[in-house]
């Protein structure tokens, strides 16, 4: 089974939002990413990957 090129995904200000997939064990555009703040305070992006539906966490302020 190949795998394809990610779709393009948008942050809901118009960015593009891409992560590590621990899984796939590649970079992936996060699928429906949303911003989070960490337990310890800190800014964080939270999707999932479009090809397992693996969560995937980026950590800093999406830009």
């Amino acid at each position: 089974m190949g795998k394809s090129a990610p779709h393009r995904i948008s942050h809901k200000d118009g960015d593009l939002v891409e992560g590590y997939c621990l899984k796939d064990k590649r970079k992936v555009e996060m699928k429906d990413p949303q911003p989070i703040t960490m337990k310890n305070g800190k800014p964080a992006t939270v999707g999932t990957c479009p090809f397992c539906g693996t969560k995937i966490y980026k950590i800093g302020k999406a830009s």
